[in-house]
C-alpha cells in the first residue's frame, strides 16, 4: 500500500461524497461489456464494425449532466479513452477517435461545458492500455494473447514509443479543456501473479507522468493506478469492511461501482441493483470515510439506458431530503448498533437504518449527549429516554440496556423512504465517544 499525495487542497472530493462515472465508446455498440474485445479475442479488423457505424445522434451532455445533480452527485468522469484505444476527443495524435466516426464530432467538450453549467466537478478516466496501439505491448489482456502469430509478428513493439503516445495524450486533456478537478487512470498489473507482460510505474514512466499533470493542473486529484501514491485509493465492486489506511493513517477513498456488474452498456445485463441498496452501499462508504463512484453505461446512440436513469431518479428522491447525512459528513467516533450506520458533521449524528427495529433502538454511549432527535425526511420528531440501568425485565419491562445507551421510541410503522435516518444534535462538548 502507499502514501497518497498531499500536494493540493482537496476538501472539495470529502464534501461531495457522491460522483457519476460514464463509460462510453465502441464497446457500446457491441452491448456485451467494455471488455468484449479482449473478452472475445476480437481483432482490430473484428471491432473495427463499431467504429465505423458509431454515430449517438441522442447524446446530449446537459441531460446527462442535470441527471447526475438531480441523483445528488457532484462530480462526473467520463472516459476520455478506455482499453481499446479509442478516443472521445479530437486528439492530434491518432486518427481513432470521434470526430473520425460518423459522428464526426469531440464528444469531451460540449460534456466538460455542461457539467460545469451545473455546478458540478469535472473528471477525466484515462486507459494506461491501448489495445489498438501499434506500440503497445501483447500481454495478458490484449486481445490477441493467444494468437502465436500476431505474437511472433509484434514481438519488437516498442513501449517507449507507446509511452510517449500516452504522455501526448494526457497532456492534450490537461491542456485543451480547462480547469479538470479528478483524473483516474487504468490500470497497473505489474508482477500479478498469472499476468505475463504485466505494465507497471516503469512502463508508464509514472513519476514523470504525475509530475506533469500535477504541473498543468495543481489543483487536481489523481487515483493510486499508476503503481505510485496519488492522492486516493479505488477499490472497485466491493465495499471495504472499514475505513482505509496506510501505515496506520486513514486516507481519502472512493468506492467505484456500477449498478449491473457492467461499466459498458450491456444491453443483456438485467442484474440490477436496486436503488435501496446502492443508498445503502453510498451510507456505507460515507460511513467509512470514503465516497462512492457509480457508473452508468451509456448507448451506441448516447442515451443514459431507461433502467439506468430510474435508479438515477429513485436515488436522487431519497437524497433529496437526506443529503445532509451525506454531504461533508464522515465516520462518527460512536459505534452503531446492528444493521447500521453512523455518519457524522460537528454535532449533527445521523444515524441511518438499514434494517427496522420494534419500538425502541438502544444507542450505546449516547446517554446524556443528545439534545434532541428527528427524523431526517420530514423533522418529525423521534422521543428519547435513558432507562435506569437498576430496571430488570417484566411482563411488559424490557430490562434496562447496556449502560450510557440511549433509548429511542420509533413508529411501528417504517417511514416510506430507501434508507431512514435520525438526525441527532449532539449537546455542545459531546460530538466525540466519551474517554474508556
Amino acid at each position: 500500500m502507499q502514501h497518497p499525495s498531499t500536494a493540493a487542497d482537496h476538501a472539495w472530493f470529502s464534501e461531495s461524497r457522491f460522483g457519476m462515472f460514464v463509460h462510453w465508446g465502441l464497446y457500446s455498440l457491441a452491448a456485451r461489456h467494455e471488455w468484449v474485445k479482449s473478452r472475445e479475442r476480437l481483432t482490430d479488423e473484428e471491432y473495427q464494425p463499431y467504429f465505423d457505424h458509431f454515430d449517438p445522434d441522442l447524446y446530449d451532455p446537459a441531460q446527462w449532466a442535470r441527471l447526475a445533480k438531480s441523483a445528488g452527485m457532484r462530480y462526473i468522469v467520463i472516459t476520455t479513452k478506455h482499453h481499446d484505444g479509442f478516443c472521445l476527443w479530437d486528439s492530434s495524435h491518432t486518427d481513432y477517435k470521434a470526430t473520425r466516426t460518423p459522428y464526426g464530432k469531440d464528444l469531451i467538450a460540449p460534456l466538460v461545458g455542461a457539467v460545469r453549467a451545473e455546478g458540478l466537478r469535472v473528471g477525466f478516466y484515462h486507459s494506461l492500455i491501448d489495445w489498438h496501439h501499434p506500440e503497445f505491448p501483447v500481454d495478458c489482456h490484449h486481445p490477441q494473447r493467444d494468437d502465436e502469430a500476431f505474437k511472433a509478428a509484434t514481438a519488437g513493439r516498442d513501449m517507449a514509443k507507446y509511452t510517449d503516445y500516452l504522455h501526448a495524450q494526457v497532456r492534450e486533456l490537461l491542456t485543451e479543456y480547462g480547469t479538470i478537478d479528478y483524473l483516474f487512470f487504468d490500470f497497473s498489473y505489474q508482477g500479478r501473479p498469472g499476468r505475463w507482460g504485466g505494465k507497471g510505474a516503469a512502463d508508464w514512466r509514472s513519476p514523470e507522468l504525475l509530475a506533469m499533470v500535477r504541473r498543468l493542473q495543481p489543483g487536481i486529484m489523481v487515483n493510486d493506478r499508476l503503481d505510485i501514491p496519488g492522492d486516493f485509493l479505488t477499490p472497485e465492486q466491493y465495499q471495504p469492511s472499514a475505513p482505509l489506511s496506510v501505515d496506520g493513517r486513514e486516507v481519502a477513498w472512493e468506492a467505484c461501482q456500477t449498478i449491473n456488474g457492467s461499466w459498458g452498456y450491456d444491453r443483456d445485463n438485467l442484474d440490477d441493483k436496486s436503488p435501496a441498496l446502492l443508498v445503502r452501499m453510498l451510507i456505507d462508504s460515507v460511513a467509512k470515510g470514503g465516497n462512492l463512484l457509480l457508473n452508468v453505461g451509456p448507448t451506441g446512440r448516447g442515451l443514459i439506458d431507461p433502467r439506468a436513469e430510474r435508479t438515477l431518479g429513485a436515488i436522487g428522491t431519497w437524497m433529496r431530503s437526506h443529503s445532509r447525512s451525506v454531504y461533508g459528513c464522515g465516520p462518527s467516533d460512536f459505534t452503531a448498533p446492528a444493521d447500521c450506520r453512523y455518519t457524522q458533521r460537528g454535532d449533527r449524528l445521523y444515524l441511518h437504518l438499514f434494517a427496522w427495529p420494534f419500538a425502541h433502538l438502544h444507542l450505546p454511549g449516547l446517554a446524556g449527549r443528545v439534545e434532541y432527535a428527528q427524523f431526517l425526511h420530514d423533522a418529525s420528531e423521534i422521543r428519547t429516554r435513558i432507562i435506569d440501568q437498576h430496571q430488570t425485565a417484566d411482563t411488559t419491562t424490557m430490562a434496562a440496556p447496556a449502560p450510557d445507551s440511549l433509548t429511542l421510541e420509533l413508529p411501528v410503522q417504517r417511514p416510506d423512504v430507501a434508507v431512514p435516518v435520525i438526525e441527532l444534535f449532539l449537546s455542545p462538548g459531546n460530538s466525540g465517544n466519551p474517554a474508556p
